[in-house]
């Protein structure tokens, strides 16, 4: 059974741009071995039969483990596997007033990014399962996108209502100060799978997030 998304703190990745000649599939198992609530596949330079092929490679591990599979950029990928959601940036979405136009008739549910109040803000009001706050800081991921900061963070802890992960330059140095700021939910790229071990990494992550819940 996916875990609700109410549960999940700890969103992961699977992008073929940090993979360095690792199997997918093997990565994907030690994110969920670690702990993984989330794992979104972002494979920005892949032609879209490459991405499907990912998909369904990796969306038996995730969904095996009680993870919440994400796609990224392909909605009819994200329905064609049974992927639980459809993750889309601020440039993918421009042209669309809701989620429902992204998925059409299909029940799909979409998580978009957001770099200001007023796109979180838009985000809800369109429908959004979720939505990502950032990037809070740089980060090698995207090294075009301007950091926007903890202040963003400490407005959607106070205005958002629905699931946000805080997501930028994000590790086990800054995350204090995310959590301090009110975050309860993160996604965590390069830290994670540049880690010595992926799956360790993982697990320390969700100890600080689980803790942090608590508290």
């Amino acid at each position: 059974m996916i875990k609700p998304l109410d549960d999940c703190v700890l969103y992961t990745f699977v992008d073929t741009a940090c993979l360095r000649g690792r199997d997918a599939a093997d990565v994907a198992k030690q994110l969920c071995d670690g702990g993984a609530d989330v794992v979104q596949l972002r494979a920005k330079n892949c032609a879209m039969e490459e991405v499907r092929q990912l998909a369904e490679k990796i969306g038996p591990i995730v969904q095996g483990a009680g993870a919440a599979l994400v796609i990224n950029d392909y909605p009819q990928i994200a329905l064609d596997v049974g992927a639980s959601y459809c993750h889309l940036g601020q440039e993918d979405f421009s042209g669309f007033r809701s989620v429902g136009e992204v998925a059409g008739a299909k029940l799909l549910k979409i998580g978009l990014s957001s770099h200001s109040p007023e796109q979180a803000e838009r985000a809800v009001k369109a429908g959004a399962a979720y939505i990502a706050v950032g990037p809070i800081y740089s980060t090698p991921t995207k090294p075009s996108a301007r950091p926007v900061g903890l202040e963003y963070v400490r407005w959607a802890a106070k205005h958002v209502a629905i699931p946000w992960f805080a997501i930028g330059g994000v590790n086990l140095e800054t995350l204090d100060a995310v959590l301090e700021a009110g975050a309860r939910r993160i996604c965590v790229v390069s830290a994670i799978l540049n880690a010595p071990d992926i799956c360790e990494a993982c697990q320390s992550f969700k100890e600080r997030l689980l803790s942090a819940r608590r508290s």
